[in-house]
């Protein structure tokens, strides 16, 4: 059934207000700090406010390369600045902070120096300043009186808008949702975003958080509460599915599918979690010997529909090796595609590439072989604070540890380690720690069935033996 365009907005629009009411009459442990994060998420998932201001006719000025737009880096200063304020006000500590996450607070500073050789420091600084609002966003949401009800909140309210909106602009403005595929000049959907990897990026989060919740839903005592939830909850995971489908964005669709199996497979009871790091190196020497034996990854390949060079990624990353820069410490934070060089290969091919997708490559043509290093150092040490948190919040334990998993599968194909990358956002998200007072923690031991509390209790020692 075919609807009239305006419609369809009007009943988008009456059902996001329905689910916002609905979400805030639930009164959730989470305080007012929360629409700070939330505003910048909704923008990293959708498009940015001149962007959005553009779209509409009310023009704010030109938006380069090197400069951006004045606009945007007012909101997100701003964003930044009331971040900060809550921090100050929460009086949470940076020395703590700096205590529980050294390889990421290394990797910052690590960032912030290297603006030092970049050929264009003031756009390297201003990138690296946006980039420090992933952080800070983050620890909002860690400070507040129940973390993990402010993420699920925070990941709902976002879903509010960004599916529903992106379902009205591909169905019924084309002129919105829809657009060219840089790669092939083929039509693509693009939903609320400006390209169609940006939607399935949204999708990845959007449906691993919601397979997430479904399982914890699951799990509750039968009410209508519970049946409204797992309703919801299933609703959205349709609609998602859909928006994949329409994305065409395999690194999301494979991304979504590790990180889910990596879910299930914690929730099984005979997996034992101190032993998570050793079922991993097991399960990726089966994947090489599979490869050896069966070539799988080509299957693999064929499957998704894509070339053996993944679309011309593997040509690209080829000449990339080959530019001259130095290879300890590279061209400096977010300096590779600007100036010079990013002619050079605007020039060379029409889809005018501005990444490596490649998130690993990426790191190393900016930061060179220490960011890379530093890099590979910041994803162990999220593993292993995962892998603790397993121990003391299990649901919590197999998010990080599940969409630690996503975040390594999707920056083989695509550099999500830059800029104000929502795949960048989230992970901060998982990466950082910050103590909560004990009566705020998740999950307290008194909550965990005796005979479950005692084993996790002698796990955490071995740990600590360790």
């Amino acid at each position: 059934m075919h609807i009239p365009p305006i419609v369809a907005l009007f009943l988008t629009v009456a059902f996001v207000v329905f689910l916002y009411r609905r979400d805030i009459r639930e009164r959730p442990n989470v305080t007012g700090a929360l629409w700070i994060p939330l505003i910048w998420f909704l923008i990293i998932t959708s498009r940015a406010v001149s962007e959005w201001l553009n779209l509409f006719g009310l023009h704010v000025g030109g938006v380069t390369m090197e400069e951006g737009s004045p606009l945007d880096a007012g909101v997100y200063f701003l964003l930044i600045a009331g971040g900060l304020y809550v921090l100050h006000q929460r009086q949470a500590s940076l020395s703590e902070i700096i205590r529980n996450n050294q390889w990421l607070t290394i990797f910052l500073l690590y960032c912030l120096v290297s603006i030092v050789w970049s050929d264009f420091p003031f756009v390297a600084f201003k990138r690296w300043f946006k980039v420090l609002g992933h952080p800070i966003m983050s620890l909002i949401i860690l400070t507040e009186p129940d973390p993990e009800e402010a993420l699920s909140r925070l990941m709902k309210r976002c879903a509010y808008v960004i599916v529903p909106v992106s379902i009205l602009f591909i169905k019924y403005y084309p002129e919105l949702g829809r657009g060219f595929d840089q790669w092939t000049g083929g039509a693509v959907n693009t939903g609320i975003t400006t390209n169609k990897n940006a939607l399935g990026g949204d999708c990845l989060i959007l449906g691993f958080f919601f397979f997430w919740y479904l399982l914890q839903t699951w799990r509750r005592e039968r009410s209508m509460t519970r049946r409204n939830e797992l309703l919801l909850t299933g609703g959205f995971l349709l609609a998602i599915w859909w928006l994949l489908f329409m994305a065409h964005s395999s690194t999301s669709l494979v991304s979504l599918f590790v990180s889910m199996v990596m879910v299930a497979i914690l929730g099984w009871r005979f997996v034992d979690k101190r032993f998570i790091g050793k079922y991993l190196i097991i399960g990726v020497l089966a994947l090489l010997a599979a490869e050896w034996a069966f070539g799988i990854y080509a299957h693999a390949i064929q499957l998704l529909g894509k070339d053996s060079t993944l679309t011309d990624r593997t040509l690209l990353w080829s000449e990339l090796l080959k530019v001259k820069i130095n290879p300890l410490f590279g061209t400096g934070f977010e300096s590779f595609w600007l100036g010079e060089r990013f002619r050079k290969f605007a020039e060379s091919r029409w889809w005018q590439p501005n990444q490596a997708h490649n998130g690993y490559l990426e790191t190393y043509l900016n930061l060179g072989l220490v960011g890379l290093i530093l890099l590979i150092g910041l994803l162990i040490a999220t593993f292993w604070k995962s892998r603790r948190e397993l121990l003391r919040n299990f649901e919590f334990g197999r998010f990080r540890l599940g969409f630690l998993m996503a975040v390594i599968a999707y920056n083989w194909t695509e550099a999500a380690f830059k800029n104000i990358s929502v795949i960048w956002f989230v992970f901060c998200l998982i990466a950082l720690d910050y103590s909560q007072p004990e009566s705020d923690s998740f999950q307290s031991m008194e909550e965990i069935p005796p005979e479950e509390n005692k084993e996790l209790a002698c796990a955490e020692d071995e740990i600590d033996a360790r």
